[in-house]
């Protein structure tokens, strides 16, 4: 269990555990290896957690495999396992402020978000699949034929640092609706959240072994992917590393959904009004510091109003405050590590040898004497082929590109490996749609209109396979098994 402790950082009171959770039980990792979790404002000790060896992810996956072949939990009616979400979500809303100030403390994500971005949507998704689950129909009757749809197994389910509970949730929820069992793997940054999570599905009286959280870094990752008693693996992360996790699954012809990286385009039409656009793009673009999937880094402009354009958004991004991101005023914050950083200055320096003109940021702010910070920059003369423009670069840095019509819009939009968001800003909403459904992503909005918990998510090409959220998120976790009765 977590004790709690606060010393070496003015951060909220962070817990500390000495146990991974598995079967049911805190137990100690069969190495006593540690993450040492360092704090992105401070640069010093954050705290840390027991990491998951290859010995444990066997631990953990034989746990969840007894509770799926021999546990109550599949076995359980559709409403029994909803009472028990419904009891974990009213744990988690009691837990919300301060889970959320921990992965403001974690990641750096800005407090000002936190509280949406990072734990009003896990609640969200509990609610729906709740929700959905009272009156789905895992069974039917068509003419003398019985479809069922059960469970696909034991899940691995990986989740990245940048919305460790959201992109959780999203995969569990659904997954114990249906009546699997879970191994889940948090990112070694967000750990420490990731065993919280473990915390309130315990104190909900999930059953033994249902849901394991084991932290580890990608070779632990791996050997949990590679595991035959693993039914089924979800992951949320970077292209590369869903493309391994695709080759290996596929040469074990084992189900697998993979929600990746992209490199999405706001296409500003020329009726659009360009304050509130740029307003929207606060958001749209920067959300998170920078670090999110679907944030719209390719700004299209037509080439009439280009320089309008770059001068509003780097006005508005002038505008954005950096720094600390427990001060609620806070809108940039830090990156996640300093290897992410480094990651994207290495991008910035590449789009200068490109040709690409910075026109405002491009450095770390002067304003803060630790933290990987980067300030938020916008380039302008990109050319659709740069590699600025066509790499997902994870961080606050945006590229504003010129286009000469309409058509040419969704040409440069759709010139990408990416196909995951994206998003139209008009003046003119019919105009907008149609223009959108030419895109091809999984997720376009107009005018910077939110996603809903009840609409699939999910992207193009080599942004990923299958869909979270919705209904079709619930289909991602089950077999469909026909039985022929006597007519």
């Amino acid at each position: 269990m977590a004790q709690n402790v606060a010393e070496k950082t003015k951060t909220p009171t962070i817990p500390s555990f000495d146990g991974l959770y598995i079967g049911g039980r805190w137990t100690p990792p069969v190495a006593g290896d540690v993450i040492e979790q360092i704090s992105p404002v401070t640069e010093e000790p954050l705290g840390s957690a027991p990491a998951a060896s290859d010995a444990d992810m066997d631990r953990a996956v034989a746990a969840a495999r007894t509770a799926f072949d021999e546990g109550p939990w599949p076995r359980m009616s559709v409403h029994q396992r909803i009472e028990v979400l419904e009891r974990a979500r009213k744990i988690y809303a009691a837990r919300a402020d301060d889970i959320a100030s921990l992965i403001t403390a974690e990641m750096g994500c800005p407090a000002s978000i936190a509280g949406l971005l990072q734990v009003g949507y896990p609640q969200l998704i509990l609610d729906y699949y709740v929700s959905l689950g009272r009156t789905w129909e895992f069974e039917q009757l068509r003419g003398h034929s019985l479809v069922r749809q059960v469970p696909v197994g034991v899940v691995a389910a990986i989740v990245p640092w940048n919305t460790p509970h959201s992109a959780s949730m999203v995969k569990l929820a659904p997954a114990l609706l249906s009546g699997c069992t879970i191994v889940a793997k948090p990112s070694p940054e967000t750990a420490l959240d990731g065993l919280v999570l473990a915390e309130i599905f315990a104190e909900a009286g999930m059953p033994e072994g249902v849901v394991n959280v084991v932290p580890a870094g990608r070779e632990s990752g791996e050997h949990l992917v590679r595991h035959p008693g693993v039914d089924m693996v979800t992951f949320t992360g970077s292209t590369a590393a869903g493309a391994r996790i695709g080759s290996i699954c596929g040469g074990d012809i084992r189900r697998f959904s993979l929600e990746l990286g992209g490199k999405s385009a706001a296409i500003i039409l020329d009726d659009a009004d360009t304050p509130s656009v740029v307003q929207g793009l606060r958001f749209a673009s920067f959300l998170n510091s920078g670090q999110v999937c679907t944030n719209q880094t390719r700004i299209l402009a037509p080439r009439s109003r280009y320089t309008e354009v770059v001068d509003a958004v780097c006005e508005m991004v002038s505008t954005m405050s950096v720094g600390d991101p427990t001060d609620p005023g806070t809108e940039v914050g830090p990156l996640v590590s300093q290897q992410q950083r480094n990651r994207v200055e290495r991008y910035i320096g590449i789009g200068l040898e490109e040709g690409a003109t910075i026109a405002t940021g491009g450095s770390r702010p002067s304003s803060q004497s630790a933290g990987w910070f980067i300030e938020p920059t916008v380039f302008r003369d990109v050319d659709n082929r740069m590699t600025i423009a066509q790499e997902e670069i994870f961080g606050p840095v945006v590229a504003v590109i010129a286009y000469d019509d309409d058509g040419h819009a969704v040409e440069l939009a759709n010139d990408s490996r990416y196909g995951l968001g994206g998003g139209v800003w008009t003046s003119d909403a019919e105009r907008g749609l149609n223009l959108a459904r030419r895109v091809r992503t999984g997720l376009m909005s107009i005018n910077g209109a939110d996603s809903e918990v009840l609409a699939p998510f999910g992207g193009f090409k080599q942004s990923g396979v299958g869909r979270e959220a919705g209904p079709e998120g619930l289909l991602n976790y089950v077999e469909l098994q026909t039985i022929s009765c006597p007519g």
